[in-house]
């Protein structure tokens, strides 16, 4: 029995040994990969025109996808890659990574792909493909990998409903000149296969209630940057409430946040709307705003408009909106 133990005790020891020297070359590989993609990928971001970035992005994906081969690659953190979100599923089920490629001033293309967790570490990927500039309503689209609207995912929240998980995704699209968006949709997989969008969204208290939507889309100006986040204290995704700064609402363009705050919570499969997040006052008797741009009678005095700052770096923690990883250059013409 004694010695029936110790060969046992010998093959296991052997094959962790093994095992050990197996993942080590690929660790080895990746470091190597990793310092190649490291310069390409900030081309993809930097390039002088849109060829240098076309071409860096060519190179990057196909360098990346033999990086992703490598049966360690899940659990390589990449970290060096600054310009690409690399977001893990909060249950380790995937991984997901979404860059930006400016094509020009007024066209900007992301690019990404979902890596599974494999049990036996092999790779399974599905590639992102942009196809938001030949789709008709964003809002209204649920498509798969190969029809993705395409953004840069900076937080993902995993709920659970019927026994199935729900993978929320929050994610900055730099839209085009004059607009920004950011991107609040569910990912979910059937058979294996991701889908994007669906109707999981609730609006009872206005006037959505009527047209169930398939992503939650906040388009505004220009560097405006309302906040988007979700709020793990409060168990809630909470954005800005916004209107425009030129008393126009059919041009999202003039969209600019006015520091009151609306909610989502997660109820039943659903995200159901919250008209008002933060109800509480402060001693003197008025709503915890940092600069208010309404009156006492919740008329708009515009003239304050002007002189609320942008949140341009929303990196820090998940009170902020637009990822580092996103922050785009400026562009050079071609």
């Amino acid at each position: 029995m004694h010695r029936a133990l110790s060969f046992l005790m010998a093959i296991l020891f052997s094959q962790l040994l093994y095992a050990q020297s197996a993942v080590q070359p690929d660790m080895k590989f990746l470091q190597k990969k990793e310092d190649s993609l490291k310069s390409i990928a900030m081309q993809i971001i930097q390039g002088r025109n849109s060829e240098d970035r076309f071409t860096a992005d060519s190179l990057f994906t196909r360098m990346f996808v033999r990086a992703l081969k490598s049966r360690s690659s899940f659990n390589y953190p990449f970290d060096s890659l600054i310009t690409i979100s690399k977001l893990t599923a909060p249950d380790n089920s995937f991984k997901i990574f979404t860059w930006q490629l400016v094509v020009n001033d007024n066209v900007v293309r992301q690019h990404g792909a979902i890596q599974m967790n494999t049990k036996d570490g092999s790779l399974q990927l599905f590639p992102l493909i942009d196809k938001s500039g030949s789709i008709k309503n964003v809002s209204d689209t649920i498509a798969n990998n190969f029809g993705w609207v395409g953004a840069v995912y900076y937080k993902i929240i995993e709920k659970k409903a019927f026994g199935k998980s729900f993978y929320t995704l929050l994610g900055f699209d730099e839209n085009n000149l004059s607009s920004d968006r950011k991107i609040i949709e569910v990912l979910t997989f059937d058979e294996g296969k991701p889908i994007f969008g669906g109707g999981y969204f609730s609006f009872p208290d206005n006037a959505k209630s009527n047209h169930a939507f398939a992503r939650y889309i906040m388009e505004y100006k220009k560097n405006a940057s309302p906040r988007l986040t979700y709020d793990p204290d409060l168990d809630m995704i909470i954005y800005e409430h916004m209107i425009s700064e030129s008393g126009e609402p059919q041009k999202k363009y003039t969209y600019v946040g006015d520091g009151d705050y609306e909610g989502l919570k997660w109820t039943d499969g659903k995200w159901v709307h919250i008209q008002k997040v933060f109800s509480q006052v402060t001693p003197e008797g008025k709503e915890p705003v940092p600069l208010p741009i309404r009156d006492a009678e919740g008329n708009i005095d515009y003239s304050k408009l002007s002189q609320r700052q942008p949140e341009n770096n929303d990196q820090k923690e998940a009170d902020k909106s637009k990822p580092a990883s996103t922050a785009t250059p400026k562009k050079k013409k071609d």
